[in-house]
């Protein structure tokens, strides 16, 4: 006796078709999430104002016995080109890119200011006795709105704005040497230069 057309087993090819279909799609993803480079990933904040976000000071954090102040939109459109850093005491790129910010205040004689994010004010302000201030101003974003604000992917970031207040470039990751001398430092000089 001869089984119906309907009720006759699948093929092989049947039973193997999702097996090659999962491989094929995992494959996918696993070379688009190696391929990525997140410093490449765009701002829909570049050429727009900065998010004009208050971010209080961080509680008793001084510098040379005064007290170091937040960030208010006053910070953000000075006059002069100005840094905004995003970083974590929990962060270890934080750890690993600071040298250079310390460095990037003497280079270039820009303001530098800090947003301390989802941190504990003492490991914030142990963080800044160790490895040094080189921030004009700190502001303490204990719930992540600043960051949601500013469209930050992780820590740490670094924004470029110019003396009107307008983000002009953004670094997503820590900041290498490379990056320092041939993005950072270009983008803080043509801010300048437009501002004069």
């Amino acid at each position: 006796m001869t089984t119906p057309p309907e009720q006759q087993p699948p093929t092989n090819w049947l039973r193997i078709a999702p097996v090659v279909l999962f491989l094929g799609l995992a494959a996918a993803f696993a070379f688009a999430l190696r391929s990525g480079d997140p410093s490449k990933l765009p701002s829909a904040l570049l050429g727009k104002p900065a998010p004009t976000v208050a971010i209080p000071a961080i509680e008793e954090l001084t510098d040379n016995g005064k007290p170091v102040p937040g960030i208010d939109a006053k910070d953000l459109a000075s006059g002069a080109p100005v840094v905004v850093n995003f970083w974590a005491s929990w962060c270890a790129p934080c750890v690993a890119e600071h040298p250079l910010l310390i460095a990037l205040k003497a280079k270039a004689s820009v303001a530098i200011l800090g947003v301390n994010y989802k941190d504990q004010p003492s490991a914030a302000r142990r963080f800044l006795g160790r490895y040094g201030n080189p921030f004009a101003a700190v502001g303490a974003d204990t719930s992540g709105r600043a960051a949601i604000e500013w469209g930050v992917y992780g820590m740490p970031e670094t924004f470029v704005l110019d003396g009107k207040g307008r983000i002009v470039y953004k670094h997503v990751g820590p900041l290498t040497p490379d990056a320092l001398d041939t993005k950072i430092l270009p983008a803080i000089n043509a801010a300048r230069a437009k501002n004069s």
